[in-house]
């Protein structure tokens, strides 16, 4: 399996130990950038929704709910969630180990008490032993919390279970840089109370061997399953995925069902008061976000968005909110180009996307940003497509070109946006748009947005 390695250093092994005032999960921090040795501690104020919202988190990382005939004798390990210490946000993020589904905990500033002392983000490993102590948490039992960069401990009473800390697979720095593009244009789909919330859950189809496709529509002030496609239904596929939300849902305020308009993605939103778990399923569960190409496009930014994107870089700060049109006044910029500009930090991994509050957040992932692009394949074909002259504009049709490839010659189109739109290659036949461009389209894409601004270097 191939993986970016990142070492940690951790001064002291992280710990769940039990003491006078209940219990402390303290996650060891790795540097930091501050002599303390932590940058967050505080206490649970909803401990029991907590443990569980995380435990849910720690399943979906768990869990392949997808497994190639090919793999069938060797089960790939889990990777590890991610934690993000922001300005009064608390995230916890993590893939399926087929990156077919991503899961997140967020908690708001009023589902804790207590200091931050730095912001920063890092790996935790959540296995069985930790996801059987978090199942025991109490409503009633105070929990403390201390968040870092660190391996996870789990110690009560005389036991004592050491986790360890896996290298980041390739899969998951695909799958974080795609699942922000999919979540960045995801649309209520709709909103439901708590009860409505429960009574979906429960009445989802039970066997795990349905890979049929579902959809649900509407009704009143709920949703129903149907086994046919529908004008304005939300898709859904691997129904076993949402199962994962099914303890918190005795918990939950509502739930809000978020669609893609393009039928390729969907989040499901547990608004738990003062915390929300988010839930993103890929079109089909052998479509893991890691094998998509939404993300290339954002890519192949245009000149200005690249000059944009240091002093963008420069105002993040951690905020658990970036603000667009804020963003768009500090740097004297469009709010377009910002909005852009942001899309290409989270390809590398800078940012996330929060459905709930439609804006992006802080967060940093660890791995080498320079290699982002070598897991664009073609991304680099469209660039040495573009170096080695290739294109040709067609003068009978804006926006059309005529691309020479190894084998053939092929017709793209873009739209007046420079947007790509259609191509003649077999690839774009077979897939269309649905797993990110081609690369004669992106060729194009680079040929148009360099032509807007041909000064640029």
């Amino acid at each position: 399996m191939t993986a970016l390695s990142h070492t940690y250093q951790y001064g002291a092994p992280s710990e769940l130990v039990t003491d006078g005032r209940g219990q402390a999960l303290r996650l060891m921090t790795s540097g930091g950038g501050t002599p303390r040795p932590f940058f967050f501690e505080g206490r649970l104020l909803q401990p029991r929704p907590t443990a569980l919202a995380l435990r849910a988190l720690s399943r979906v990382v768990g869990t392949r709910f997808h497994i190639p005939p090919a793999m069938l004798h060797r089960i790939l390990m889990a990777a590890d969630p991610v934690v993000t210490c922001g300005r009064g946000m608390l995230r916890f993020e993590g893939f399926s180990g087929c990156a077919s589904t991503y899961a997140r905990v967020d908690l708001t500033p009023s589902a804790y008490e207590g200091d931050v002392a730095s912001f920063g983000t890092t790996n935790v490993d959540f296995n069985a032993p930790m996801r059987a102590a978090l199942a025991t948490v109490r409503t009633d039992e105070p929990l403390a919390l201390s968040v870092g960069h660190a391996e996870v401990v789990l110690e009560r009473g005389e036991s004592r279970v050491v986790e360890r800390k896996v290298p980041l697979p390739l899969r998951w720095l695909k799958g974080f840089a795609e699942v922000q593009a999919y979540l960045a244009r995801l649309e209520p789909f709709a909103e439901l109370s708590a009860t409505e919330a429960l009574r979906f859950l429960r009445g989802l189809p039970r066997a795990r061997t349905d890979k049929r496709p579902h959809f649900l529509v509407p009704q009143g002030r709920s949703v129903r399953l149907s086994a046919t496609p529908s004008a304005g239904a939300m898709r859904l596929t691997g129904m076993e995925r949402l199962r994962v939300l099914e303890d918190l849902a005795p918990f939950a305020k509502g739930l809000v069902l978020h669609a893609d308009p393009r039928g390729q993605a969907s989040a499901f939103v547990m608004d738990l008061g003062s915390q929300r778990f988010t839930l993103a399923l890929s079109s089909e569960v052998w479509r893991g976000f890691s094998g998509e190409g939404q993300t290339l496009t954002a890519l192949a930014q245009r000149p200005a968005v690249d000059q944009l994107l240091s002093s963008l870089r420069a105002e993040l700060h951690w905020e658990s909110v970036l603000e667009t049109a804020s963003l768009a006044g500090k740097l004297s910029s469009s709010e377009d180009l910002v909005w852009h500009g942001l899309q290409v930090l989270g390809v590398r991994g800078l940012v996330g996307f929060d459905s709930q509050a439609r804006a992006f957040f802080h967060r940093e992932l660890p791995f080498d940003f320079e290699q982002v692009e070598a897991l664009a394949p073609r991304l680099a074909d469209a660039r040495a497509l573009l170096e080695a002259g290739a294109l040709e504009a067609d003068a009978t049709a804006p926006g059309a070109y005529w691309v020479r490839s190894t084998s053939a010659t092929y017709h793209v189109r873009l739209d007046e946006g420079c947007s790509p739109v259609s191509c003649g290659c077999t690839w774009f036949a077979k897939h269309g748009l649905e797993r990110g461009p081609c690369k004669h389209l992106l060729a194009a894409h680079l040929h148009a947005t360099l032509a807007e601004d041909p000064d640029t270097p």
